[in-house]
């Protein structure tokens, strides 16, 4: 049996950004002694979420995949031997921005980084002014813990990505995410599990929590928090996060279920991408 202990998590803005990286490394300390091997942070992990508003003062939250905020916590990584997914604001140069995490091994060598694809342009997710959509494809890391592939937030609406991570070799995928009341609710119960049942792998979804209005004001939404584990059968592991309070989650993922799930269900086996001809084939 291989068993992986997995961490993600999920907060409110502090208000500052060096706090909010202060608060980042507590929580993979805590995570690493409680024996977690791998971790995501929630997305845009060490800002708020600005897609509230259209206002280019948050442009100097990015950084490139290799600045300052990755060197630490790749540093971390090493300390700790534990495998970090990291989602940055990043800079390829000024005014090139993307919604991006960064994968990080055990070792603290950064494998690579996957940019988000789907961006929207919606009341208080004004991400258009922000990113540039993704153009890296769907990669899949090579990780201590096994390979590993990331979707963020909005993406999680297109199930395309999820069968190309699903494709690429993926065993966990995590979905990193800033997601409000609303619309979403539903979905929030559904297409993670939905994601991992189609696709015989493992979820793993933080979401940000309460709200940001020490940055906003009224302009604030309230983060429900609810991050969630799925396994390769749809179900929820350990339950739901707090809809309210800041967490760490950890729970055990059973890796060897992969295999049982897609022998029992041959997805893979009797999909047919020759008759989808509205989607373009490889």
């Amino acid at each position: 049996m291989t068993v992986i202990r997995a961490a993600i998590t999920q907060t409110t803005w502090t208000g500052d950004k060096e706090s909010m990286l202060d608060k980042h490394e507590q929580f993979a300390r805590d995570a690493a002694a409680q024996g977690a091997q791998v971790i995501c942070f929630q997305e845009l992990f060490y800002g708020p979420y600005f897609g509230i508003t259209e206002d280019k003062k948050y442009y100097d939250f990015a950084e490139p995949a290799d600045g300052p905020i990755v060197q630490r916590f790749a540093a971390l990584a090493k300390e700790l031997s534990l495998v970090m997914v990291l989602p940055i604001y990043e800079a390829e140069m000024p005014g090139l921005y993307y919604n991006t995490a960064v994968v990080v091994d055990a070792d603290g060598s950064v494998l690579g980084s996957y940019r988000k694809h789907h961006i929207p342009n919606l009341d208080k997710f004004w991400e258009k002014f922000y990113f540039r959509p993704g153009n890296l494809g769907y990669p899949v890391f090579q990780t201590a813990v096994g390979p590993i592939g990331v979707y963020i937030c909005y993406d999680r609406h297109f199930p395309e990505g999820w069968r190309e991570l699903g494709l690429n070799g993926a065993q966990i995928v995590f979905n990193p995410n800033a997601t409000k009341p609303g619309l979403s609710n539903r979905l929030w119960e559904i297409e993670q599990p939905a994601a991992a049942a189609a696709n015989g792998y493992f979820v793993a979804a933080p979401n940000r929590v309460g709200r940001e209005d020490n940055e906003y004001g009224d302009l604030a939404v309230d983060f429900y928090g609810s991050s969630q584990f799925v396994d390769p059968r749809g179900n929820i592991i350990g339950g739901y996060a707090s809809g309210t309070d800041e967490e760490l989650v950890i729970r055990d993922l059973d890796l060897d279920l992969i295999r049982q799930v897609r022998d029992d269900w041959q997805f893979y086996r009797d999909r047919r991408p020759e008759s989808y001809t509205s989607i373009p084939k490889p």
